[in-house]
């Protein structure tokens, strides 16, 4: 299945494909159940994945068929995030954009690279059988992507979880954007995106979704006292928030 389908309110649970040596221990479920109470407003507001009239305007800007998109919401990319990420390959045409967590995203960022640079995808998930899907999923709209089946690791730099083996990405980035693994491995497990930033380039950027959640707000605080060379700023249009580091320097 792609997200092209309608898909439950909670991610695929991901804890089992984490290698033999790894436990998520009670701890790390406590906190993590606990956590969850705490975000469930920001998780129910997600559902809608935005307005209809925003989703036909993303369409209609991409000359995408008005019913490219059929199901937005639950954990999917909302159209605040797909107008945010568009809006940034028409700006800065970049040469490579690395997407961790496939998706929605993936069929409108290979679009906008097609119309504007033609710059290439490189797009990251833990689900084999997903990656294949979208991979198909784009070619019927006669788009190409590197959609690559990522193995789920220990998080790396001290974060919780399990994180995607990045082992074998460019060495410049021009765009990060980050909507996976999901906050049920560990709400703060998206920090680990960190291992790239150094691979951004100057006046590149990295866009964090679901940045109105309480998990990623702690994410971009360490981010922030961390990395000082990064302008970051919280956007709240659409239904979770995205957050968004320019590198200055």
């Amino acid at each position: 299945m792609t997200t092209r389908e309608v898909t439950g309110f909670l991610p695929r649970n991901d804890v089992r494909l984490g290698p033999e040596d790894w436990r998520h221990t009670l701890a790390d479920r406590a906190f993590t159940i606990a956590w969850g109470a705490i975000q469930w407003p920001w998780l129910a507001k997600s559902l809608s994945g935005g307005r209809k009239a925003q989703k036909a305007a993303l369409l209609k800007r991409l000359d995408l068929a008005p019913d490219a998109l059929p199901n937005l919401g639950s954990w999917k990319a909302d159209t605040g995030l797909l107008h945010l990420v568009v809006d940034e390959i028409e700006a800065r045409r970049p040469a490579v954009v690395v997407e961790l967590g496939a998706g929605a995203s993936s069929l409108i960022v290979a679009r906008a690279l097609q119309l504007h640079g033609g710059g290439r995808l490189v797009s990251l998930d833990q689900h084999g059988d997903f990656v294949a899907a979208t991979r198909d999923w784009l070619r019927e709209h006669g788009l190409d992507a590197d959609m690559r089946a990522a193995p789920l690791i220990p998080a790396p730099a001290g974060w919780p979880g399990l994180w995607y083996d990045v082992s074998d990405l460019p060495d410049r980035i021009d765009l990060l954007l980050i909507d996976g693994p999901p906050w049920t491995l560990h709400p703060f497990v998206r920090g680990a995106a960190e291992v790239l930033f150094d691979r951004i380039s100057v006046g590149g950027a990295v866009m964090l979704d679901d940045g109105a959640r309480p998990g990623e707000r702690v994410v971009a605080a360490r981010w922030r006292r961390k990395w000082p060379q990064f302008d970051f700023g919280l956007e709240l249009g659409g239904t979770k928030g995205t957050l968004i580091g320019r590198r200055l320097r």
